[in-house]
């Protein structure tokens, strides 16, 4: 009699008109009302149901009069799966947003830490050229989604390309003597930096970040293009000259010109053609370029993650800290490659107009910074094997190349994620 009276001293009734409570097998309808506060009454304990005997805790039952009332136990509330859901989306929206900003980043650390971790996928992917299908992939999007007006845009910027392929080919070359200069056991690391100066920039990755970064990747693309195919006959002068002493060094030309005509214009023309073709694609591509970057992304990260798989072993046998200098270097020296394309566009814009000049777009400044900033591994192994071990271990030559490639695409995404939050940051206060 106690606990059933105790248990309806505990009820909290709702107001007039609300609806009745309905519990598993029996229905209540209040009878009594008073605003939202509980009362208490002696009923019979032969008028109360079996279940409300037992009772210990207290029911908040929701009404029309406030609807954000839940039911409540001693647990807390017990939300709708509606709003538990929405709460969930809620507290994951940081996160979300953190990925989604920096994804080009994530993804390449991903690449390096997965071919760390188990290389055998890596090797199986490099037995089965994954990365010349990634780097197709790259230039088929690339045509797919680039507009007439770009072309227009890089024919119009074409003093910026012309810079930008003396750059590649001439001028960063020049740095591989103050690299020589350096000293460190196994001295294939400095002679392997040295001849990544005189590589062609990268074959896909400059072209990426610098559609991610909003650049003139018309212009990107055009000088990714005939840097690749210029360096065929200049990089044999450049190392032999540079590096070799005079000693010639000689390339696949046939076979490398043949590799880059298939793996990157055959694809862009053949995106171009499609997008141009069939208005539905043009459409598609304009409406889903968000997620065509991150197609790209998740292409570009294939590579790192290849070489990584690929290197591995041999990292193994260098000492740590032999290693963690060799990559410094490579830092270093796409920084220093960064910092002396920029002060030539700061110079190239004194001389040619100002605020005016070709050179002060930002568009075609920061396409002209990233892909002349940047050299190819790809070209750098096929001029190793043809070498034949004339300047040392061709995996020692190799393998600060790999972590110099994977560092300047790694500190080029970021650079690329804070110019886009500066953007958006900017754009934010005008709308204010």
């Amino acid at each position: 009699m106690a606990g059933a009276f105790q248990a309806l001293l505990n009820l909290t009734f709702p107001v007039a008109g609300a609806p009745p409570f309905r519990s598993r097998k029996h229905t209540f309808t209040p009878s009594l009302f008073s605003g939202n506060r509980s009362f208490g009454a002696t009923r019979s304990n032969s008028l109360l149901p079996r279940e409300l005997r037992s009772v210990t805790r207290t029911l908040v039952i929701r009404n029309s009069a406030n609807p954000a009332q839940e039911f409540q136990g001693n647990d807390g509330p017990n939300q709708p799966p509606q709003v538990f859901a929405s709460t969930i989306l809620a507290s994951a929206k940081p996160l979300l947003n953190f990925v989604g900003s920096n994804f080009l980043p994530l993804a390449l650390i991903s690449g390096v830490t997965l071919g760390l971790i188990n290389p055998s996928l890596g090797c199986l992917a490099h037995k089965y050229h994954v990365a010349k299908f990634s780097t197709c992939g790259i230039f088929l999007i690339s045509g797919l989604t680039l507009r007439s007006e770009e072309v227009g845009a890089a024919v119009a910027a074409w003093p910026v390309g012309l810079y930008g392929l003396a750059s590649i080919l001439l001028l960063t070359p020049l740095f591989s003597k103050i690299i020589l200069q350096i000293h460190l056991q196994p001295q294939e690391f400095v002679t392997g930096l040295a001849l990544f100066c005189c590589m062609p920039t990268t074959l896909s990755s400059g072209v990426a970040l610098t559609r991610l970064a909003g650049g003139n990747s018309a212009l990107a693309l055009a000088m990714t293009v005939l840097s690749s195919l210029l360096g065929i006959l200049i990089v044999p002068f450049s190392i032999s000259k540079l590096i070799a002493g005079g000693v010639g060094a000689s390339l696949p030309a046939d076979q490398l010109f043949r590799s880059l005509i298939l793996t990157l214009l055959t694809p862009l023309i053949f995106g171009k053609v499609l997008r141009e073709s069939f208005k539905g694609v043009a459409d598609f591509c304009d409406s889903n370029r968000k997620l065509l970057s991150c197609v790209n992304a998740i292409l570009l990260s294939l590579v790192p993650w290849i070489q990584v798989s690929r290197s591995r072993s041999l990292l193994l046998m260098v000492k740590l800290e032999v290693f963690l200098v060799a990559v410094v270097m490579g830092a270093v020296l796409h920084l220093t490659l960064l910092g002396f394309n920029a002060l030539s566009i700061q110079i190239l814009c004194g001389v040619s107009g100002g605020n005016k000049s070709i050179f002060a777009n930002k568009e075609n400044s920061s396409a002209l910074l990233l892909v002349a900033s940047q050299k190819t591994l790809p070209v750098l192994v096929a001029v190793v094997d043809q070498l034949g071990g004339s300047f040392g271990e061709s995996g020692l030559l190799v393998l600060p190349c790999v972590a110099a490639h994977l560092n300047q695409i790694i500190m080029d995404s970021f650079f690329v994620s804070f110019w886009n939050k500066k953007k958006q940051s900017l754009g934010d206060t005008k709308a204010a």
